[in-house]
């Protein structure tokens, strides 16, 4: 048996996702925070969730305007994602700071990123009080997507749009990696007779 070593609780799950969200503040100004806390929570409706601390300007934004986009940037955007993550919006507007171009979404009050591969435009649906943190869970509108990083099934390719993610044990960003195999069916060479559901 191989023994493991107790880390105690933690903030350690794999991998941990690099979202930037998109709000709009009070004035209209828009708005970035980068966030690690977060994940894809229900297919019916297809939901995400992210969860922030209440002092950030996002959390006032989302109360605000009920709504958020989630932008998920390539690997050549990496300073440009850890930096909207250590800046206030309340100091700077973050979008005027990097030259990126503020969209705004046609469903929801909340700008997305046009520079970033990939968006998801977020009603509120729901907000949770955890402790440090507040989830709230956003009803997915539309998922929007560039041509140039589509797979043949029009979906994002990760090859194409390299997104990358947070180790929140070493604090660094690491790329995704090779496809390894096909979801929902390597795992039927172990059983001889398909019995899955």
């Amino acid at each position: 048996m191989k023994m493991k070593v107790s880390l105690g609780p933690g903030t350690l799950a794999y991998p941990t996702p690099v979202f930037v969200v998109g709000t709009y503040d009070k004035t209209g100004k828009p708005n970035l925070m980068t966030a690690a806390w977060g994940g894809i929570c229900c297919s019916k409706p297809p939901c995400v969730a992210i969860a922030l601390r209440e002092a950030t300007y996002s959390y006032s934004n989302i109360m605000e305007q009920k709504a958020f986009t989630i932008n998920i940037p390539s690997e050549d955007l990496v300073k440009e994602a850890d930096y909207v993550g250590i800046v206030s919006g309340k100091t700077e507007n973050k979008f005027e700071t990097l030259g990126f171009t503020p969209v705004k979404s046609e469903l929801v009050n909340a700008p997305y990123v046009d520079e970033f591969p990939f968006v998801l435009e977020c009603k509120l649906l729901h907000i949770l009080e955890i402790g440090r943190h507040t989830q709230f869970v956003g009803e997915i509108l539309d998922a929007k997507v560039e041509p140039a990083v589509q797979a043949s099934n029009n979906n994002p390719d990760p090859l194409k749009m390299k997104p990358f993610y947070f180790d929140p044990g070493t604090r660094g960003y690491y790329s995704t990696g090779k496809r390894i195999g096909d979801a929902f069916g390597i795992g039927k060479e172990l059983k001889k007779e398909s019995t899955f559901t």
